[in-house]
């Protein structure tokens, strides 16, 4: 197939977004700590990753069985909940870093006052723009909070079986596919998307097929894809004594995200031929390989 120069237009724009979730969830990192947010109670627990991918695999059953018996709402309703949530830790994090002489119960108010209408917003008008800019603030709130939860050797566990999990779900058992398509009407922002044209709506896009070969009208991206590569250079910021650059992030930091671009690139490559592509066996390789290659270039060892 022959690529246009147009055709790159949509990968490139999906690598904005995995560039804007990394810096605003490295920027979340000293506020978020400084109030001892975190998911997990033992960031240096190896159980950690392990109880993740358990989760991960139970919360995928329950999602199927619900699909097949067409009761999506139970979905949606718990995916709002869980954006609403989200996006209290994130504003949470951006108002206390903008605006660091307010009280914590004044922040706090505006956070989920701020969060109710994004949500509703989110629900009334699901449209494209909506759904990405919130998707941005999920992603980064989501990866903050779990990188700042996990060590890096735990995160890189995490990022280990996450790739496996993904690979065997995409091209052996094939349930991420039927996921992905159960849950894309919903309209919510679990995914990024990007239209092809200037004229598309996703409120009133239709849900398509994910088969090989034919042409959507908009490019989507789960956020999981940007997710979790970040979570390892929110821990790398956050637990490595590595020095500082650019007053909040260190070079392992920056090593992850050049890798994940890179290995994102490479995603494309083939995504661009028409066959749909597990992200997480590209993207947490290479987060990972960034991740040494920057501690390399400043003769740091991230492991004693």
């Amino acid at each position: 197939m022959k690529l246009r120069l147009a055709d790159l237009a949509g990968p490139a724009g999906m690598a904005l977004f995995i560039l804007a979730v990394q810096i605003l969830s490295l920027l979340l990192v000293a506020p978020l700590t400084s109030y001892d947010l975190k998911a997990f109670e033992n960031p240096q627990s190896v159980w950690n990753p392990v109880f993740y991918i358990v989760l991960i695999i139970v919360f995928s059953a329950v999602l199927l069985v619900i699909i097949k018996f067409n009761l999506r709402w139970i979905i949606q309703l718990f995916m709002i909940f869980a954006v609403f949530s989200t996006l209290i830790y994130v504003l949470f994090g951006v108002a206390t870093l903008l605006l660091p002489g307010l009280t914590w119960e004044v922040v706090l108010a505006a956070s989920v006052l701020i969060s109710i209408l994004l949500t509703a917003l989110m629900v009334v008008y699901p449209e494209w723009y909506i759904v990405d800019s919130v998707g941005i603030l999920v992603a980064a709130g989501a990866s903050a909070l779990f990188g700042i939860s996990l060590s890096v050797i735990p995160t890189i566990i995490l990022l280990v079986l996450l790739a496996v999990y993904d690979f065997i779900a995409v091209y052996k058992t094939k349930h991420m596919i039927k996921l992905a398509e159960g849950v894309m009407d919903l309209k919510l922002p679990i995914l990024f998307v990007l239209p092809r044209k200037l004229d598309y709506s996703y409120v009133r896009s239709k849900t398509q097929k994910l088969e090989p070969g034919k042409e959507r009208e908009a490019y989507f991206m789960g956020l999981g894809d940007a997710v979790m590569p970040t979570v390892l250079a929110v821990s790398a910021s956050a637990f490595l004594t590595a020095p500082k650059i650019l007053g909040f992030t260190n070079v392992p930091a920056i090593g992850v995200i050049i890798g994940t671009l890179l290995s994102y690139a490479v995603l494309m490559y083939f995504v661009m031929k028409g066959k749909p592509q597990a992200g997480l066996p590209f993207l947490c390789t290479g987060a990972i390989v960034g991740f040494l290659a920057g501690c390399a270039a400043i003769g740091f060892n991230p492991f004693f």
